[in-house]
């Protein structure tokens, strides 16, 4: 149906589209406001960086409605995907907290409608990626360098960030939190799991292309936003990380088991032994790592765990259709369930939060998406003989794996900064599949 009316449309358009330099080059105008939304990520607040990426969904609304031959196409994934949305609104529509519960609607329908947007772009502009990844890389990158220029200048906490309470002073670590806003080292740290890959990635592209300059720059602009990961001290994205090395060892594995065993199984040593010596010769790194297995000896493992515990309570109360999407509406009820003290503005795991937000049946369909989605990537990558394809969907679904194990511990999932850089690489997966 949306595509009869979509050739409707154009055909009613067709001699304007001819005869008009702006539809001509609309793509480019995508393109741009797409390396926009991730420029801005950088440095503004989550109002201004919705409004860039609603000017690339009206110019994909544009060029849907003029653009000769544009359709709409459903892969099995986005089925779980609509799924998950229709869901959605049907849980806005019953929320008791229905003003608070919109505003979380617009959001998630931004997000939705970037990833329609960025897919439909990339239908027809697949060469355009390496420059996406590329575009994600230089904005990790200058969060990388201004992250280590404030570990060197030892800067301040802006919030109770660590428990210090049972730390020595050489233990207590310095958590570089960037330019992102609002600033909080969590954030950062979330930012990276998900745009490191894109570094990786872009240094195994040009490796591919025998660019060993190329490569080696962004190897080298790699290993620093890595280095800069942990010096967030966020501790879900350490565990974000150990999945992105595990990720790449997993698919490089494909093109060196055979023939270059001894060199594949050397560097995963290196790797293991250099990561282990950093752990255990840094003292505030150590403590950090260490402070992950003390459980409730550590207030913000003991806060999370209470958070857990509420939160599943209000799922229990409201599994149907949840309370109704959004951190405002969310911290509006969470005040019935929290202990005392205990206040939170989600429930720091993406899945027990859809699954609060929007019932049972919108945890069930975007675990279906998922589910298929990594189904489907594994199959492209195990089959295909085509480097460069399969080092592009490697980088996107190691993102993507990253970041979901990155969100069973924290809340900075549904920020922004990630979320775009998430749909995207949903969006660059889907061109291959």
């Amino acid at each position: 149906m949306f595509n009869r009316i979509l050739r409707f449309t154009q055909g009613k358009f067709n001699y304007l589209y001819e005869n008009s330099l702006f539809l001509q080059n609309i793509d480019k105008l995508i393109f741009v406001s797409i390396i926009m939304v991730f420029a801005v990520s950088t440095v503004m607040m989550s109002d201004v960086i919705g409004f860039v990426a609603l000017i690339t969904v009206f110019l994909t609304f544009i060029k849907l409605l003029t653009k000769p031959e544009e359709k709409l196409e459903c892969k099995t994934f986005e089925l779980w995907l609509l799924a998950y949305f229709m869901i959605v609104i049907v849980s806005l529509a019953g929320s008791t907290l229905f003003h608070l519960s919109l505003k979380g609607f617009f959001k998630t329908f931004t997000y939705m409608s970037f990833y329609l947007s960025v897919a439909q772009y990339l239908k027809n502009n697949k060469e355009t990626i390496p420059y996406i990844f590329g575009a994600i890389g230089a904005c990790v990158s200058f969060e990388a360098i201004v992250g280590l220029m404030q570990n060197f200048d030892k800067v301040s906490e802006i919030s109770t960030w660590q428990d210090v309470s049972k730390l020595n002073p050489e233990e207590v670590m310095t958590r570089v939190y960037g330019t992102l806003k609002p600033l909080n080292p969590n954030l950062l740290g979330g930012y990276f799991v998900c745009g490191i890959p894109s570094l990786y990635g872009m240094s195994a592209y040009f490796l591919s292309s025998k660019k060993y300059n190329y490569s080696l720059i962004w190897i080298m602009f790699a290993l620093l936003a890595t280095m800069v990961l942990f010096l967030t001290g966020c501790r879900g994205s350490y565990i974000g990380m150990l999945v992105i090395m595990c990720g790449m060892f997993g698919a490089s594995a494909k093109f060196l088991w055979n023939n270059y065993k001894q060199i594949y199984l050397s560097a995963a040593g290196i790797v293991i032994a250099f990561a282990t010596s950093a752990i255990m010769l840094v003292s505030s790194l150590r403590a950090r790592v260490l402070s992950i297995f003390a459980m409730r000896q550590d207030s913000s493992n003991s806060f999370r765990f209470n958070v857990y515990h509420s939160s599943f309570d209000m799922f229990k109360d409201n599994w149907l259709l949840g309370i109704g999407v959004g951190n405002q509406n969310f911290r509006e009820i969470y005040g019935l369930y929290m202990k005392t003290g205990f206040d939170a503005l989600s429930a720091y795991n993406i899945f027990l939060e859809i699954a609060v937000e929007s019932g049972i049946f919108a945890l069930i369909a975007f675990l279906g998406f998922l589910i298929t989605l990594f189904k489907n990537s594994i199959k492209f990558i195990l089959n295909s003989d085509k480097t460069k394809d399969v080092i592009i969907v490697s980088t996107a679904i190691i993102s993507i794996l990253a970041v979901c194990v990155h969100g069973l511990v924290d809340t900075v999932f549904f920020r922004p900064q990630i979320q775009f850089v998430f749909w995207t690489m949903v969006a660059i997966t889907r061109c291959y599949l």
